[in-house]
């Protein structure tokens, strides 16, 4: 260890934020990193635990992912940040991790959940200790291109170029095999780029990554949409192996009187795909984005991408925002059904929730509802939404807990843009169908157990089309594991 005495005599310091009146004038990155000694302090704090929970990525009593899916040597790299040798500590990061620019802005840091002194305290700073070191790795020209020497001869088409997609591209390429990722949007970033909004992880920082991918060796081919552009049998014709890594983009719907008849109802992708669109290519001077300004804003959803949804409304200058979410509100504090380090099953109020408190003085947060109406105006256009509280029942003959409304609890809400970010089904099906792939019964791509081959010879799948919505860090994670499976393929062993 470093320190040995760290955990001890330093308290948890993370990367201060810019205060929410002031962030929300633009749509910026608000968290400027501590300097380099106060980081090298926060890496002192790491136990160097004989057992690292925060490098094992496991689903511990079936309470969700707790430790790094990419199984980061975190350990090893905090206290070699400690003592100050941070381009060693960047080589030990990167033997496991291809993109810590990425996760170390958007993870939700499935690492701290297992941090031993998280159990009686407050974790370790891991995911702003990563940032920190791929962030001054740049800064001081330690990121180069790493061109391979040797070439295999092989031919490799990734489609969709997200986290799973970039992660299975820079495996292969740096083994030696020729890759070409095809991307039907007319940036390369999938996820990354159109679906985390800018002040999350501002997109410079991906074409960084992408014009390095680039000097390696990568291909990469926008405005092309496999299945569509170009048929799925010339691709698998073409190239020795096809890695499709197309994400999970079917959305959820909400059903309900009045929804196919009301303007002004949009799923969260579509605003905020938009949104970031408009902003790279005018910064919102064009009007190709769906305005939330002066507008009621009712969004239905509690995850990150219905944050997302507030941050940007509020951007905007919407009139109010208002979040709806089924569930009961989650505890303050952890129940002893949720011990360290299972994932924190615990309520949290994120960055699109503290501006909201910020502007209009109340969190947007309404627990135990749902829409049950769609009203418009003369026109057509949205005025507002009816909506329903419920409780929770136990079905007496499955023993499961639903949400049923509660008579007479109807309310009604002004309304003239609604966003649903209810999460996503699956996969769009015309993909899988151009390729012949089996799905299982969640409409994701059919493989053997922790296997990424699929049914058809030559075709490979990874990240949200293979295990479902998930995670940036999971994403990168499938890209990896299914980058071996492929080069064993072709060539009969992997070194990956």
């Amino acid at each position: 260890m470093g320190k040995a005495t760290g955990f001890m005599e330093f308290d948890r310091k993370t990367n201060p934020a810019i205060e929410p009146l002031e962030r929300i004038k633009n749509f910026n990155e608000f968290h400027p990193p501590l300097d380099r000694e106060a980081r090298q302090t926060q890496g002192a704090r790491c136990m160097n635990c004989g057992v690292p929970f925060c490098t094992a990525g496991l689903n511990i009593g079936g309470a969700g992912f707790s430790g790094c899916p990419l199984h980061n040597v975190i350990p090893e790299w905090n206290d070699i940040l400690y003592i100050g040798n941070w381009e060693h500590a960047l080589a030990r990061l990167r033997k496991t991790s291809n993109f810590p620019e990425f996760t170390g802005r958007v993870c939700p840091a499935l690492c701290e959940a297992g941090c031993t002194c998280g159990l009686n305290g407050d974790p370790v700073t891991v995911r702003k200790n990563e940032l920190a070191l791929i962030e001054n790795g740049y800064a001081q020209g330690w990121i180069k291109p790493m061109i391979p020497s040797t070439r295999t001869g092989m031919r490799v088409a990734v489609v969709g170029s997200g986290p799973s997609g970039l992660a299975v591209a820079d495996q292969l390429n740096h083994r030696g095999h020729l890759v070409t990722v095809y991307e039907r949007d007319d940036r390369i970033g999938g996820l990354l780029m159109y679906g985390i909004p800018n002040m999350k992880l501002e997109k410079h920082i991906i074409d960084r990554r992408v014009k390095l991918m680039e000097e390696e060796g990568v291909t990469f081919v926008t405005n092309v949409n496999v299945g569509v552009d170009i048929p799925a049998q010339k691709l698998i014709d073409e190239y020795d192996a096809v890695v499709l890594c197309c994400g999970a983009k079917n959305p959820r719907n909400l059903s309900g009187p009045g929804r196919d008849d009301c303007k002004g109802i949009y799923f969260a992708v579509d605003f905020l795909t938009a949104n970031t669109k408009s902003l790279l290519n005018s910064n919102l001077t064009d009007g190709k984005y769906i305005s939330a300004k002066d507008k009621n804003v009712v969004i239905v959803g509690g995850g990150d991408t219905g944050n997302d949804c507030i941050g940007t409304s509020i951007r905007h200058g919407c009139k109010s925002v208002t979040a709806i979410e089924m569930m009961p509100k989650s505890p303050d504090v952890r129940g002893e059904s949720n011990p360290w380090p299972q994932w924190p099953r615990v309520a949290k109020v994120d960055y699109g929730h503290e501006e909201a408190i910020a502007v209009f003085g109340h969190d947007p947060r309404l627990y135990q509802t749902t829409v049950k109406e769609y009203i418009p105006d003369e026109n057509g256009n949205l005025k507002a939404v009816k909506i329903v509280y419920l409780e929770p029942q136990v079905d007496p003959n499955t023993g499961r807990t639903n949400m049923v409304e509660i008579p007479g609890s109807e309310e009604e809400l002004p309304c003239e843009l609604l966003l649903i970010a209810a999460g996503f089904l699956g996969p769009q099906s015309y993909v899988p169908e151009a390729f012949g792939l089996e799905t299982d019964a969640r409409s994701n791509v059919k493989t053997a157990p922790d296997h990424y081959k699929t049914n058809v010879e030559k075709v490979f799948v990874a990240g949200d089309m293979h295990r479902g919505q998930s995670l940036v860090v999971w994403g990168v994670a499938e890209g990896r594991a299914c980058a071996a499976e492929v080069d064993e393929y072709l060539m009969g062993y992997t070194s990956l």
